[in-house]
Formats: C-alpha cells, sequence, structure tokens
C-alpha cells in the first residue's frame, strides 16, 4: 500500500464536494450583501437539484451504451470547470443585473449551477475511477470526500463566519460601530455577528485553489509511476469496452482474492451467480435492499437533517450549534478510517447501524420540530445530548455508506456507477421533500441564540 496513492486519493476525493460545502458554510458573509438575501439557500437547493442533469447523464449512457463512456476525460473536464467557476465566482459573487425592475444576482447563481453540476457529476465519475485502483483506497477516496466538509468549515471558522456574541440592544436612532458606545439600552440581548477576519474574494480564491489541488492529484494517479505500480491492470476495462465480453471483465475482476473478500477464491469457480447484477455475489432481493439503504442514508446525511441542523442546535445556544457542525463533518472522515482498518460487510450490521443512525436523526428532528422551545433547552445536559446525536448520526451512516461503496466495488465499475447515481437519488428526493416544509409552509421554528425564553 502506497502512501503517495493514499495522499493522492485523499486528496482527489476532497475536490468532489468542496465548492458546494464551501458556498454553504459562506452564507452569512454572502446574504447579507445581494439582493437574494437568505433566500439564497433555497435557490441553491434548486439548482443543485437541477444539476442532477449531469449524473442523469452519465448514468444513461453506462446503462444503455455500456463502453463507450471513459471517466477521465470527463473528471478533467468538470474538475477544470470547478476551477475557472470558483475562480470567477471571487470575483463576480457581487454583481448584479436588473432583471424585471428588480436586482438579481446573475453571476452567483450561474456559477453556484455551474458548481453544482460538476459536484453532483463527481458521483457517478469519480466512483468509477476509483475502480483503477486497488481497493483500499476506495476507503481512502471516502475519507477525502467526508473532509471536502470538514476542511472549507474550519477555514470558515478561522474566517469568523458566524460568530455571534449577545449584546444588550439599543434604543437610539443611530447605531455606532461599537455598542459600548450607546447609551441606552432596551434590556434585551441582541445577537451580534463578528467582521470576518478576511473576504468571500479570498475564500473563493482557496476553493478555487482546493479544486487545482484535486486536478494535481487526479492527474499523478493517472500518470505517477509510483501510481502506476499500484494500479490494476486496465485489461478490465479493455474488456468491458466491448458489451460481448461484459461478464469476462468481471470475471477478469474477479481473479484477484483480496478483491473478493466476501468469497472463497477456491469456492468462486463452482458457485453460481445469485443474481445479474455485477459479479452475482448478491441475491436480487439483498441488491435492492443494499442500493434502498444508499439511497436513505444519503438522503438523511445530505438533505434531510442538514436543512434542520440550526433549528436543532441553535436554541442551546451558538456555542452548541458550531460545535454539532464542526464535529459532525470531523465524524465523516473518523468513519472512513474506521472501515479502512474495520471493513464489517455484514448486511446484517449494515441494517443495525442504519436503525441506529436513523435513531439519533429521528432525536435531532423531533428536537428541531421542538424549536425554539426543544428538550433539556437551558440545561448543559440538553447541549450535550444534542451535540454527541448530530455525532453518533454521522458516524453511523457515514461508516454505512463506505461499506456499501466498498461491497458495490467489488461487483464491478457499472456498479459503482449506479452508487453514484443512487448516491444523487437519495440526496435529490431528501431535498425536494424538506424544500416545502422548511421554505415554503414554514413547519421549523429558528431559535435565537440570545433571547430563547422557554417555560420549564
Amino acid at each position: 500500500m502506497s502512501l503517495l496513492t493514499h495522499v493522492l486519493a485523499c486528496l482527489f476525493g476532497m475536490g468532489s464536494w468542496v465548492a458546494i460545502n464551501g458556498m454553504w458554510v459562506e452564507l452569512p458573509l454572502i446574504v447579507p450583501e445581494i439582493p437574494e438575501g437568505w433566500y439564497l439557500p433555497s435557490y441553491l437547493t434548486v439548482l443543485i437539484q437541477m444539476a442532477n442533469i449531469g449524473p442523469l447523464f452519465i448514468t444513461l449512457m453506462h446503462r444503455f451504451r455500456p463502453g463507450m463512456l471513459d471517466e477521465r476525460p470527463i473528471v478533467y473536464c468538470i474538475v477544470a470547470l470547478g476551477i475557472i467557476a470558483t475562480f470567477l465566482l471571487a470575483f463576480f459573487w457581487k454583481h448584479t443585473v436588473t432583471i424585471g425592475g428588480a436586482l438579481h444576482s446573475v453571476s452567483l447563481l450561474t456559477l453556484c449551477f455551474l458548481l453544482s453540476v460538476v459536484d453532483c457529476t463527481s458521483s457517478v465519475t469519480f466512483l468509477p475511477f476509483m475502480m483503477r485502483l486497488g481497493p483500499q483506497y476506495l476507503t481512502t477516496y471516502f475519507a477525502g470526500e467526508g473532509l471536502s466538509g470538514l476542511v472549507p468549515a474550519l477555514v470558515a471558522l478561522i474566517q469568523g463566519v458566524g460568530v455571534v456574541h449577545c449584546q444588550n440592544a439599543t434604543l437610539t436612532d443611530s447605531f455606532n460601530q461599537t455598542l459600548e458606545n450607546s447609551s441606552v439600552g432596551s434590556g434585551k440581548l441582541e445577537a451580534i455577528y463578528q467582521p470576518a477576519t478576511f473576504s468571500a474574494q479570498v475564500f473563493f480564491l482557496f476553493l478555487s485553489v482546493m479544486m487545482v489541488v484535486c486536478l494535481i492529484a487526479f492527474t499523478l494517479l493517472n500518470h505517477h509511476p509510483a501510481v502506476a505500480r499500484e494500479k490494476k491492470n486496465d485489461m478490465y476495462f479493455n474488456e468491458e469496452l466491448t458489451p460481448g465480453k461484459r461478464e469476462q471483465g468481471f470475471s477478469l475482476h474477479a481473479q484477484t482474492p483480496e478483491q473478493k473478500p466476501m468469497i472463497n477464491p477456491f469456492e468462486s469457480s463452482r458457485r453460481e451467480p445469485r443474481s445479474s447484477f455485477g459479479r452475482g455475489t448478491y441475491s436480487n432481493f439483498e441488491v435492492v435492499f443494499i442500493f434502498v439503504v444508499l439511497a436513505w442514508v444519503n438522503a438523511l446525511t445530505n438533505a434531510v437533517l442538514p436543512s434542520v441542523q440550526s433549528y436543532s442546535c441553535l436554541p442551546y445556544g451558538n456555542r452548541a450549534y458550531h460545535l454539532a457542525a464542526t464535529m459532525a463533518a470531523v465524524s465523516n472522515p473518523v468513519a472512513c478510517f474506521i472501515a479502512m482498518f474495520m471493513p464489517i460487510r455484514s448486511l446484517t450490521f449494515m441494517c443495525l447501524l442504519t436503525v441506529f443512525g436513523t435513531g439519533f436523526g429521528a432525536y435531532i428532528m423531533a428536537m428541531a420540530a421542538l424549536s425554539p422551545c426543544p428538550l433539556l433547552v437551558h440545561s448543559a445536559s440538553g447541549t450535550v445530548v444534542i451535540v454527541l446525536a448530530w455525532i453518533l448520526f454521522v458516524l453511523c451512516l457515514s461508516y454505512v455508506k463506505v461499506i456499501i461503496g466498498v461491497i458495490l466495488r467489488d461487483e464491478g465499475h457499472s456498479a459503482l456507477v449506479w452508487c453514484g447515481a443512487v448516491v444523487q437519488l437519495g440526496s435529490m428526493v431528501g431535498a425536494l421533500s424538506m424544500f416545502p416544509l422548511v421554505s415554503v409552509y414554514g413547519l421549523f421554528k429558528s431559535g435565537d441564540a440570545c433571547n430563547t425564553v422557554c417555560s420549564m
């Protein structure tokens, strides 16, 4: 196992969702400067779902024209597009255009759509590319994918995004830059956001650099001699180019014992395929079960629970919100590292973890529904419980996602394409389900980090 290949796989995975994750964490600095204001998150949700046209096209090509599509040139194109879009975003995110007598951030929304296409398409191109490397590197890739959310969050934390101090609100007509100079106070606390240590332009340039790093890592994974020694024989892909020899490609892939740990290599030749999916390791029912769990887990982790994170945490204070968000982001790569050393592929164990993770998610959703007065809102134990719930929720379901990825990787190249497609499908269904509940009907009420008053 080459350390260089692991590092490159991790950096490559970081480029998968770093752009859109960066947009989300930078929202508190962006929204005061644009005419859309806090409607921007709703627009972002719609744009991300529209961008699923990229994964849809790739999946349909693999379904109806198997072997005709090579992921490598597509990855080069979408990563280059991500570099250009994030670079332009740094200079044009404030630019507005008058449409129908009102100002609109056309440049910002257009570039966000392009970044959404890049990140959504990465789900069905980055994963299949990892078939060209040994199975041990897929877990490292997932760790990098987890870091694509953690790294922008840490940079935004250094930047000071969303840092709030509670100070007495004033009744004076003119507001000074510092509230200490105000003479009359209302006795009510007001949330004051600290100024950022560096601008949004610098942050977007950082995202552009991250995409450049992803491109360099991908190029080295393709051409560096040290990585070439770690690669699998490309005969698997050459065989798959011919539809008639597709099954032969799967049999070539199955010749390496460590890539098929679920089946004894001496028995594999005598065992009949249990289904037409992949190498037939799993029955049709088990395949459906795996994909349903994958869609469910991604719906929860990528859309449903993130859409109510502020509602579930802010009633316990701004510190609880930032701690939950940061520790949840850390839990994702931690789960990947656990899976690297303890890859338990049992479907029963995967089901149990999914149930446990869903249980923690249900508690989080219940607290969001009870906002601004959830359970234990005025006690330190309430803060501890909600932070732990977020950590265990992300830890359990991230482990499930990695194990499913490893299982499908063993089933072959097409299985990983479908893996990426189901990931995007689950995320899309989750986002479209939560959008009307949060943004249209307003079923969730936001807590105030400074003035939450609840009856005991």
